[in-house]
């Protein structure tokens, strides 16, 4: 692959003053051309760590260890009795699709218990004020949860849950990622990656599950989490086609058909093109206009994929 595929991004970042601080295209025959506007430190992934979390839901799945139609409830008995009512309708899937029923990005009004309390038991206090499953209701408490059923079924956290399974196999050795004041994986957000490392997520959605010829994860799973797909066009007002195109298994839907992205605050994307076999993976802090990025790949690097 030419430098030159860059060349049209580089020009409109520069013009519309945007931040990326790197950015890797990548083919499925391992074409590559990457570059860099900074040094290529680990950066915080934000919610584009949702990703990962998905993945390690899973290979639960894959282990036997739990199905997308279990009752979240259910694998925290021990509160049962003060849990909000309508949190015993929640599945894994309604998690995976941020339709809890849920309203609060966290906990709400509990959030100031945070560090006093286990935050399982702040998830199911917080009402529900819609059916389980019908609602996109964006929250990093969905998530996390899902790295608590992980961690439920494995005996580890997240973080550790993934190490053998997907980390070290990538070649990510000791990655970090942030864990909330019991030890349990925030998965919601605070995984941190350098961009070469980050880009490993696409290769995976590329090769089917595959790395370097070493089987990750179903390809069956990896194909429904970009497909099955709940409504969330009226997330944010709607006005944002790249938020609200739909919501996979925590990945987003692009507005180009058939595109799908792990996608983080301040710009950390790994976008995948399944019909070009090409994901495109961007860092940056960009505050303003983090979908300018995604736009400029769509305007100035994909047409020179076709």
């Amino acid at each position: 692959m030419e430098k030159s595929v860059l060349d049209g991004f580089r020009l409109a970042v520069a013009e519309k003053n945007l931040h990326p601080y790197g950015i890797k295209v990548e083919r499925k025959n391992r074409d590559s051309v990457t570059h860099f506007w900074r040094s290529d430190d680990k950066v915080n992934l934000y919610s584009a760590s949702k990703t990962f979390t998905s993945l390690a839901v899973g290979m639960c799945g894959e282990d036997g260890r739990l199905k997308l139609t279990d009752k979240v409830l259910d694998y925290f008995p021990e509160y049962r009795d003060c849990a909000a009512p309508g949190s015993g309708d929640i599945a894994l899937r309604d998690l995976l699709h941020m339709a809890s029923g849920k309203t609060e990005f966290w906990f709400g009004a509990l959030d100031g218990e945070m560090n006093s309390k286990d935050w399982a038991e702040l998830f199911f206090r917080v009402p529900v004020s819609q059916k389980p499953g019908t609602c996109f209701l964006y929250s990093n408490a969905c998530t996390y949860m899902l790295g608590r059923v992980v961690e439920k079924v494995s005996g580890r956290n997240v973080r550790n849950f993934l190490l053998p399974r997907l980390f070290v196999p990538l070649g990510i050795e000791n990655p970090q990622w942030e864990a909330d004041p019991a030890g349990h994986t925030v998965c919601a957000s605070g995984l941190l990656l350098a961009l070469d490392e980050f880009s490993r997520l696409g290769r995976i959605f590329m090769e089917d599950g595959e790395y370097q010829g070493k089987r990750i994860i179903g390809a069956d799973y990896l194909h429904r989490m970009h497909t099955d797909v709940i409504d969330n066009s009226n997330h944010g007002g709607g006005w944002e086609k790249e938020s609200s195109s739909g919501y996979g298994y925590q990945v987003w839907s692009c507005s180009l058909p058939g595109t799908f992205r792990a996608d983080g605050m301040y710009g950390q994307f790994c976008i995948l093109f399944p019909k070009l076999e090409t994901a495109v993976t961007i860092t940056s802090h960009e505050e303003k206009d983090a979908y300018g990025l995604v736009r400029a790949v769509f305007d100035e690097i994909l047409p020179r994929l076709s």
